[in-house]
């Protein structure tokens, strides 16, 4: 296993964890008026998943680089759903 995979595999494993407790928060987040909490967490989220998806695209790590993306999306289709305040 090469050291690129392996500090992509865990950059992904972090990344995942980190999106899961965003989505699994973002209710109660919304229900207690944090809204602003919550963009802020999405949009840190996403320029770091943005920032790794690219790296794994110079190193040649196309299903990292792919993986990343569909986190990217799917944070910018809920940040999508946060209402402004």
């Amino acid at each position: 296993m090469s050291d690129e995979f392996s500090y992509f595999s865990d950059q992904y494993a972090q990344a995942l964890q980190a999106f899961t407790t965003i989505q699994n928060q973002a209710s109660t987040l919304m229900l207690m008026g944090n809204n602003e909490d919550l963009r802020k967490f999405l949009e840190q989220f996403i320029a770091m998943a943005v920032q790794t998806k690219a790296a794994a695209e110079d190193k040649g790590e196309a299903n990292f680089a792919e993986w990343f993306g569909e986190l990217v999306t799917k944070a910018e289709t809920l940040l999508q759903a946060v209402p402004h305040r």
